[in-house]
């Protein structure tokens, strides 16, 4: 019997290394590719649910059971209890325009999404990235955007909240990353819509008196429908004339129902702005749909170009999709 020497156990050592590396890759595959499809089978398109009001339809997105709890809150939750501050990173345009300082002082974590607004500072911004701000009292930083090209004040004013982008923008933004690019989008929409921005201030359309007007009646519509349905709603997705405008999901219906005022108000404006009567059949927009819930290699390759999936601790906090 050959005597086991100290390269037999060497050589032993390291297979039984590489193979519990496999091991532990393969497991860590399996359970992303679970994380994912557990989304998938436990949402559900409620067609049966859809709101309708003017140029613009909602059709509910439901979970079925018991969501798993997930320790975020919104972004517009935060701000409107005053928990985060958000302030300017400095004073140089040029070394502080893509970045917004932000203070967590609540005792949760605070989703930041990609496309929401904040005006004053030096200027207004929109966010770029999909961010969560940890609650440990210490400055974070997260990365934004011009939207306002004709103004940095000498002065920094206080920053207030503004929802969220409406999709056009918001998939400029996400897809571009792209400061001329997103000014070039923000100009086009001022130029259609012939708003008076002196600043070129994305946030200009918000502010006239009309639109405000004609805003809140879709919103005191779909807020109120929306509210009195049971509380398993986890999302969302629109339809204006022959378009889905886009979706958007969250990992909870708590979460969902902080950030829903946040991002209709995009979805309002927009189909105010550009949209008219739907016109799309259920089976249109289930198949729009199924591009990205039934697969999840179809998911990941649509929503690369179409739209964007965060997580986070493993789970999926945020989907939003695009229109084509």
């Amino acid at each position: 019997m050959k005597a086991t020497t100290k390269q037999d156990v060497k050589c032993c050592f390291t297979d039984t290394r590489l193979c519990m590396i496999e091991r532990f890759k393969k497991v860590k595959k399996f359970c992303c590719f679970n994380i994912i499809l557990l989304f998938f089978h436990k949402v559900f398109v409620d067609y049966d649910s859809a709101i309708e009001f003017r140029n613009l339809k909602l059709i509910p997105i439901r979970i079925k059971g018991p969501a798993q709890p997930v320790e975020v809150m919104s972004f517009s939750a935060a701000m409107q209890k005053g928990l985060v501050v958000v302030s300017e990173r400095g004073t140089a345009s040029t070394e502080n325009v893509h970045w917004l300082r932000i203070k967590n002082n609540s005792k949760k974590a605070v989703f930041v999404g990609s496309g929401e607004l904040v005006a004053g500072g030096r200027q207004d911004r929109v966010v770029t990235k999909d961010t969560v701000i940890v609650p440990d009292g210490r400055d974070q930083y997260i990365e934004v955007m011009c939207v306002e090209e004709e103004r940095w004040s000498k002065k920094e004013k206080k920053f207030v909240y503004q929802n969220y982008a409406n999709p056009k923008l918001r998939k400029v933004v996400d897809q571009s990353k792209n400061q001329v690019v997103i000014w070039r989008e923000i100009f086009a929409q001022l130029d259609s819509t012939n708003t008076p921005a002196p600043t070129l201030s994305y946030v200009a359309r918000r502010t006239e008196k009309k639109l405000i007007s004609v805003q809140d009646q879709y919103m005191r519509y779909f807020r109120e429908r929306i509210r009195k349905q049971d509380s398993s709603i986890v999302g969302f997705v629109c339809v204006t004339n022959e378009t889905v405008m886009g979706s958007d999901i969250l990992a909870t219906p708590s979460l969902f129902y902080e950030e829903f005022d946040a991002l209709l108000h995009g979805y309002v404006e927009e189909a105010i702005a550009f949209g008219r009567e739907p016109d799309l059949t259920d089976d249109q927009v289930r198949k729009y749909m199924d591009r990205f819930m039934k697969d999840e290699t179809q998911q990941e390759q649509y929503l690369r170009k179409h739209g964007k999936l965060f997580r986070y601790k493993g789970k999926v906090i945020h989907l939003t999709s695009y229109h084509d």
